[in-house]
């Protein structure tokens, strides 16, 4: 080797040193780079197949919340169409309480003021009767003792007509100027013969007695009375 000018020496120095070299580069470099590649490989091809799986699981719950929105919305129509189909019931069964609640209140208003006023009317019989007294005294000319006064009473504000002591039977009206007595009532339904009376007050008809059947109305009132009297002189 020296003869063609290599110093065998030197040379093998460097073979062993390029082995060693080698080696430790095998050991320390290669493989561990070699080993972080094939790792990285496999990661890689892990990450590509969780990444498929991955893919394939979002497009099926993407099927499937599709599928749960459209189920939803169904239902949510439903649900809507049901409350649709109830609140018009609700509205018409507030309507229909709310119309007999105001027929209600309205005739509940009717019969306390109809109350309120026939009690007025009761206070103020005693005034009446004593106007009707003074005034007959006045057109007789002579002063009327306790009993004569008393039937005088009785026939301004509940003397029944006579045409009325014929209907027996049956239900009637008896319409008065001011609410009658007890007494007064009792002595009306034994000479009518009625079954049932219906009691009412209408202060206009002035006195007397207005009795209404079913099919006949007798006017015993002043206020016709005083228009018979007016028709005789007109």
């Amino acid at each position: 080797m020296e003869a063609i000018g290599i110093n065998a020496g030197y040379f093998l120095i460097q073979v062993i040193a390029f082995v060693v070299i080698y080696t430790l580069l095998t050991r320390f470099a290669f493989d561990p780079l070699v080993n972080m590649l094939n790792a990285r490989k496999e990661r890689i091809a892990r990450g590509l197949e969780d990444a498929a799986v991955a893919a394939k699981a979002r497009e099926e719950a993407e099927a499937e919340a599709e599928t749960i929105l459209q189920n939803a919305q169904a239902e949510v129509q439903q649900l809507l169409d049901g409350a649709r189909s109830q609140g018009e019931q609700l509205v018409q069964s507030i309507e229909a309480e709310a119309r007999e609640s105001a027929v209600s209140i309205r005739e509940e208003s009717r019969i306390s003021a109809e109350a309120e006023r026939n009690a007025q009317l009761s206070e103020m019989r005693g005034q009446v009767s004593a106007i009707a007294i003074a005034v007959a005294q006045r057109l007789i000319g002579e002063s009327l003792d306790e009993q004569r006064q008393h039937a005088l009473i009785e026939d301004f504000f509940s003397k029944v007509p006579a045409d009325a002591r014929a209907m027996s039977g049956g239900a009637i009206d008896v319409i008065s100027a001011m609410p009658l007595t007890n007494q007064e009532q009792e002595r009306v339904q034994q000479e009518t013969g009625a079954e049932a009376i219906e009691f009412k007050v209408d202060p206009s008809i002035l006195g007397g007695l207005i009795i209404r059947s079913q099919d006949r109305v007798v006017d015993g009132s002043i206020r016709n009375n005083l228009e018979e009297l007016s028709g005789r002189f007109s």
